[in-house]
C-alpha cells in the first residue's frame, strides 16, 4: 500500500484530506451530542431552563461549529503533498468561519439578554431591542472586518484605514439606520413612547397599543386588531398623541355637548319653580338662587316695577345647575378631577352646553356606558325645564309643518 502511495503521491494526499474531513465530522457530532446535552441539562437547573424563547435562541449551537472548522485549520498543515496555497485558503476561511460562529454566539447571548430583562419587574414597558439590535449589528460589523482580513490574510488595521475614505458612502448607505438610531436613543432617553402605551397618529392610520419598539420600526396593533409599522423617526418629526397620562391618571374625559333649541330658552315662572324645587338635586340651589335674586331686586326700589329690570332664573341656567349637580353625585365621576358644566358660543345647530368631566374609570366598554347613561338621563330629562334638543328637520317634521298626512300606498287590485 505504501507502494501506491509512493507511484501515486495524490491518493496519499486525497485520504489524508478526507480523513481530515471525518475527522472535523466527528468532532461536531461529539461536541454536538455531549456538550450541548450537558448544558441543556445545565440551563434546566436555572430559573430560565424552561423559557421557550430563551432555550431556541441558539446560544451554543453556533459555539460548537468552531470545533470541527479548529479540526481543520490544526489539521490542513499536515496534509501531505497538499498545496502551500490551498492550506492557506483553507486555513483561512475556517477561521473565517470560526469568527461568524462566535459572532453569532454573541447576538443569540443578546437575544437571551433581552429575554431575561423582559421577565424582570417593571421592565415589560421599557424595551430595549433598539440597543440590543445597534449592539448586534456593530458585532456583526466587526466580525464582517475580520473576516475579509482572515480571508485576504491581511491586518485588520490595513482593512480599517481605507474606511476613512468611504465614510461618506457608508453615511449614504446607512442613513436611514443612522436616522432611526438618534430617533432610538431620543425616545428612550425622554421615555416619549413605551410598550403598552396606547398612541394615536391620524396621518399614519395608527390608533392603539405599541406591541413592540425596534431600531427602525414601532409597531402598533389597532383597536380593529390589525398591525400599523411605523418608521421611528415619524415619532420624533411628525406629531402623535400618547393616552399614556390619561391611563396613568385614572380617569377618562367626558367632553361632549347638548345643542338646545335656543327658541325654547326662557324665565321660569312661579308654578315651575315650586314643581322644580321637588328635585332633590336643585332644592338646595333654587333656595339659594331665588333668595339671591330677592335680595337683587329688592335694591333696585321703584325700577323693579318693570320686569326687565330684574333678575329671573332661567331654565337654561337652571339646567346647567342641575347637570353640574348630577355630575357631582354621579358614582362613576371622578370627583377629584375638573368637572363642570359650560355654555359655548351659539351656532346654527343651536346653544351647546357642555358636559366637562372625567370617569373614574379608564376601561374603553365601562366609560362608554358611563357616559351614554349620563346623556341618555340629560337628554330625557329636558321637557323638565321647558327646553327641547336641537335636531335638523327630518321628512317627517317638514310634512307636519305642511299639515301632510302620511298615506299608506296600496297596490291597486
Amino acid at each position: 500500500m505504501f507502494d501506491l502511495f509512493e507511484t501515486y503521491p495524490w491518493l496519499l494526499t486525497l485520504c489524508a484530506a478526507t480523513a481530515l474531513v471525518l475527522a472535523a465530522l466527528f468532532a461536531n457530532f461529539v461536541v454536538k451530542a455531549l456538550l450541548l446535552r450537558f448544558l441543556d441539562r445545565l440551563l434546566k437547573k436555572t430559573p430560565f431552563g424552561h423559557e421557550g424563547d430563551i432555550k431556541g435562541q441558539g446560544v451554543i449551537s453556533p459555539l460548537a461549529n468552531i470545533m470541527p472548522a479548529l479540526v481543520l485549520t490544526l489539521g490542513v498543515g499536515l496534509v501531505p503533498g497538499l498545496p502551500h496555497a490551498v492550506a492557506e485558503v483553507v486555513r483561512n476561511v475556517a477561521n473565517a468561519f470560526i469568527i461568524l460562529s462566535i459572532a453569532m454566539a454573541i447576538s443569540a447571548l443578546f437575544n437571551v439578554g433581552e429575554g431575561i430583562y423582559r421577565r424582570r419587574q417593571g421592565n415589560a414597558h421599557k424595551s430595549i431591542k433598539s440597543y440590543v439590535q445597534i449592539a448586534k449589528l456593530a458585532v456583526f460589523v466587526i466580525a464582517a472586518i475580520l473576516m475579509i482580513a482572515t480571508i485576504m490574510d491581511q491586518s485588520p488595521v490595513i482593512l480599517l484605514s481605507g474606511l476613512g475614505a468611504m465614510a461618506a458612502v457608508l453615511i449614504l448607505v446607512f442613513q436611514d439606520t443612522l436616522l432611526s438610531l438618534v430617533a432610538s436613543i431620543q425616545i428612550n432617553s425622554t421615555d416619549m413612547v413605551r410598550v403598552g402605551d396606547w398612541i394615536e397618529v391620524p396621518h399614519l392610520d395608527a390608533d392603539g397599543d405599541v406591541i413592540e419598539i425596534a431600531l427602525h420600526t414601532v409597531k402598533v396593533q389597532n383597536w380593529d386588531k390589525t398591525i400599523t409599522t411605523i418608521p421611528i423617526r415619524k415619532l420624533v418629526t411628525d406629531p402623535f398623541k400618547n393616552w399614556r397620562g390619561m391611563q396613568e391618571s385614572g380617569g377618562r374625559r367626558i367632553k361632549r355637548s347638548i345643542f338646545i333649541d335656543q327658541n325654547s330658552i326662557r324665565f321660569l315662572t312661579d308654578a315651575e319653580k315650586t314643581r322644580l324645587t321637588g328635585l332633590g338635586l336643585l332644592e338646595g340651589y333654587l333656595k339659594d338662587k331665588d333668595q339671591e335674586i330677592a335680595n337683587w331686586n329688592a335694591g333696585l326700589g321703584t325700577r323693579a316695577e318693570i320686569p326687565a329690570n330684574t333678575r329671573r332664573m332661567t331654565n337654561i341656567g337652571t339646567f346647567r345647575a342641575y347637570v353640574a349637580n348630577y355630575l357631582k353625585s354621579h358614582s362613576g365621576i371622578h370627583q377629584s378631577m375638573t368637572l363642570m358644566t359650560r355654555q359655548l358660543q351659539p351656532t346654527p345647530e343651536g346653544l351647546p352646553i357642555e358636559i366637562y368631566c372625567f370617569t373614574n374609570t379608564i376601561a374603553w366598554a365601562e366609560y362608554e356606558g358611563i357616559q351614554a347613561d349620563i346623556f341618555d338621563h340629560l337628554y330625557a330629562i329636558l321637557p323638565e325645564f321647558g327646553l327641547r334638543a336641537y335636531q335638523k328637520p327630518a321628512g317627517t317634521d317638514i310634512a307636519q309643518a305642511f299639515g301632510i298626512a302620511a298615506q299608506s300606498r296600496q297596490a291597486p287590485r
